[in-house]
Parts: C-alpha cells; sequence; structure tokens
C-alpha cells in the first residue's frame, strides 16, 4: 500500500475531542478569481483560509477574495461582539491581498487583528503595512485606509523564525516563488497544519525549507497549480509547483494529508478531478481544496468535510436509484438507494456504504414508477457531504453533478 494509507485515520465526520483545531477553505484558486461555471465546483475564490485553535485563537491564512466571504460569515457569527485574529500572510502577489478591501471586519472598531509576513527587498521596513494600506490607495479604491477603524497592529518575521500565540506555534521558512514567499507551519494541541502555497521545486534552500515544515505534518496544504507536464515545459520558472511535487514532498516528508491547492484559473474542474486521481494513486491520503471544505484535527485523527453550501435550492421528494462507486477503502460498491432530495447542481442520497469524499459515483435515478414510462436518468456527481447513519439505518450523502454528456463509469 501506497505510503500515506496507513496514516492517522481520515474520517468524514469530525473528531469528538475537546482539543479540535478546525480549518476551513474559503478560497482556494491561484493567480487570479474564476467565474466559469466549469471551475464552480472546487470554487474561484483567491486563497483565504481560516483556522481555529483548540483554545478559540483565530488564524486567518492569506488574504485573496475568499477573504470577504470570511468576513461576512464572521460578522453574522459574532453579531456585533469584538473579533480578534493572528493574519499571515504568504506574499504580497495580488491573489494573496485583493480582498483586504471588501473585509467587513476591518470597518469595526471593536475588532483587532495582528498582521504577520515578511520585510520585501522591493519595499524596505514596514512593508507589510505598505502593502496593506496600498490596497486601499488613490485612485484604486474609493476610500483610504483611514476609514478602517479596527486595531491593526504588523509584525515583519524572518526566515526561519518561530513565535507562540497562545500555545500555538508558528513556524516561518522561505518558499522558491517570485519576490519571495513564505511557508507556514502551525503547530496547534489538536494538530499540525503546513501551509506551503506558492512553491517551485528546484532551489536547494528552498527545498530543505519545505521539508523541515512539513516533516510529520498532520496536514500538508501545497502549490498544485500545474501539471507535471506544464512544470516541466512553458510553466518552468513561473513559482509554482504540481500535484507530483506535491506526493513527492508529502512522501519524504512523512505528512500524513495532502491537500492539493492554489488551482490554476484555467484548470476546469475536470482538470483538477484528474489531478486529484492521480494523486491518490500515489498517496491515497490526498484531497483538493475545495471552497467550504473542513479539517478537523484531533488527538483521535484528521476528519475531512465538505459542506453542503455549495448546493443550489433543494426540492424534497423522493426517487429510487442504483448508486455505484467506490468505498473509503477503495472497494467498488453497487446498491438500490433513495434520492431524498435534488437540484440543479447536485443531490442527497440515502446509501448502506460509505463512499469516499471526493470520489466519483455514478446514480441511475427511476424517476417514475409507471413502467411504461422511459424515465431513467443517469448522471455522474462527485461525493460532498457524509453523514454516518443520518437517514436510519443508512448514511446520508451529498453529491454536486459533473457535467457530463455520456456518463461512464465511476472513477476514484
Amino acid at each position: 500500500m501506497a505510503e500515506g494509507a496507513q496514516a492517522r485515520s481520515v474520517a468524514s465526520r469530525p473528531a469528538m475531542t475537546h482539543q479540535v483545531a478546525k480549518l476551513v477553505f474559503w478560497g482556494v484558486r491561484g493567480s487570479t478569481p474564476t467565474l466559469e461555471r466549469d471551475t464552480w465546483r472546487y470554487g474561484g475564490n483567491t486563497p483565504c483560509l481560516e483556522l481555529t485553535a483548540p483554545d478559540g485563537t483565530k488564524f486567518i491564512l492569506d488574504c485573496g477574495t475568499g477573504l470577504r466571504t470570511l468576513g461576512n460569515h464572521l460578522t453574522e457569527r459574532r453579531r456585533g461582539m469584538g473579533i480578534e485574529a493572528h493574519i499571515l500572510v504568504t506574499h504580497y502577489h495580488w491573489d494573496h491581498i485583493q480582498g483586504i478591501p471588501f473585509f467587513h471586519p476591518f470597518f469595526e472598531s471593536q475588532n483587532r487583528f495582528h498582521f504577520y509576513s515578511f520585510q520585501s527587498k522591493y519595499l524596505g521596513p514596514n512593508s507589510l503595512e505598505q502593502v496593506f494600506a496600498a490596497q486601499l490607495a488613490s485612485p484604486y479604491f474609493p476610500v483610504d485606509v483611514t476609514m478602517m477603524t479596527a486595531a491593526r497592529d504588523f509584525r515583519e518575521v524572518a526566515n526561519g523564525e518561530t513565535w507562540d500565540i497562545h500555545g500555538t506555534r508558528i513556524t516561518a521558512r522561505y518558499l522558491n516563488h517570485p519576490q519571495g514567499c513564505l511557508g507556514y507551519r502551525i503547530e496547534t494541541t489538536g494538530g499540525s497544519i503546513v501551509y506551503a502555497t506558492d512553491n517551485e521545486p528546484g532551489e536547494h534552500t528552498c527545498d530543505q525549507n519545505l521539508r523541515q515544515l512539513a516533516h510529520g505534518a498532520d496536514v500538508l496544504i501545497y502549490d498544485a497549480q500545474y501539471s507535471p507536464e506544464q512544470l516541466a515545459s512553458e510553466r518552468k520558472g513561473w513559482g509554482h509547483s504540481s500535484w507530483l511535487e506535491g506526493v513527492k514532498i508529502a512522501r519524504e516528508a512523512k505528512a500524513r494529508n495532502l491537500i492539493l491547492f492554489h488551482h490554476d484559473p484555467d484548470s476546469p474542474d475536470k482538470v483538477v478531478d484528474g489531478f486529484l486521481s492521480a494523486a491518490r494513486q500515489e498517496f491515497p491520503a490526498t484531497w483538493a481544496a475545495t471552497e467550504g471544505m473542513s479539517i478537523s484535527l484531533s488527538e483521535r485523527g484528521v476528519a475531512v468535510d465538505m459542506k453542503e453550501t455549495r448546493l443550489g435550492i433543494r426540492r424534497r421528494l423522493r426517487f429510487a436509484a442504483t448508486v455505484s462507486g467506490q468505498t473509503e477503502d477503495g472497494r467498488p460498491f453497487e446498491e438500490k438507494a433513495v434520492v431524498r432530495d435534488i437540484s440543479l447542481q447536485g443531490a442527497y442520497l440515502a446509501l448502506r456504504s460509505r463512499p469516499r469524499l471526493q470520489s466519483e459515483v455514478r446514480v441511475v435515478i427511476e424517476a417514475s414508477s409507471d413502467p411504461t414510462v422511459s424515465s431513467v436518468m443517469t448522471l455522474r456527481g462527485t461525493v460532498v457531504h457524509f453523514e454516518l447513519g443520518r437517514e436510519k439505518n443508512q448514511n446520508g450523502v451529498g453529491v454536486v453533478f459533473i457535467e457530463d454528456p455520456d456518463p461512464g463509469r465511476p472513477r476514484d
């Protein structure tokens, strides 16, 4: 069995323990936001992640366009209560900072934010503060930085620096990317996360930095923007990586789970599907970052869940169906099932089997009980949600449909 398959258990439900760290993906796309229909399933916002440590300390990783959605979520959840967070910025390229002007909590005086990044040789001292203010500079934005009334402080960190925030240890090291980039290792009492986006392999010192960060990590989030063929040819020197390099690093560093991240804006969902499928052949504990995906870490293991927030308005119904796919341990299954509700984007099923998250299933819906009426509909879908025992003796399974004019047999 490939390395990673016997690592800490990967489940589809949160670990039930009080020492839980939770990571949520709000933006996963690289370079520029996308709105195309064929990038909807994984998401089109640029990088932003939210990490809540077991003690409740809040961390935000990067400030791409996903930051706006996170800000709306925090504002709604806190309902006037103060928000405090530590914001780790990897570097200053647009896709990692362009959400700053649209993060509503920055404009509320009861909130406080602590920023961390590196001193740029192009900007000199106070680089991070300069970049922050420049996002609201005239003539690029209609209001200036004085409108942001939340308390802010900025800290520039050095390569290899380690510091503690309320019991969570942070380590920063340089990665190989034009104009510089930091990778972060975040060690909580629930588990360890390495955030290593925007890195191109091949520079010895940065390669060693990355492996030191990733050593034994529970979760490695890694730049997989290009295919191995693109990385070796027309995209060489652009500062990004591939799923194959991610697999190599995860194996060498003995990371337990690999998350493919920073999807190329020109990669439709089916391309990311292909990257994920290829990576899982080499390192089974691999996932493709998706907006709304959450990861819980505790001493019991790592739990991945895919929220159903990306599904459209659902309609309650009851159709018989035949569902086939692969279980979490890789065994094929086919069984009669019930479609509990459906939308144009996906469906909610009741199954005995336990399909793997982000695996493909084939759903054959029998839409009529009248044998004289031809009403069989065959659809492909990818599993985005799982609830053990949700429907009496059956499991609740959420799927998002994959557009395919000629449905075939399911693939993992």
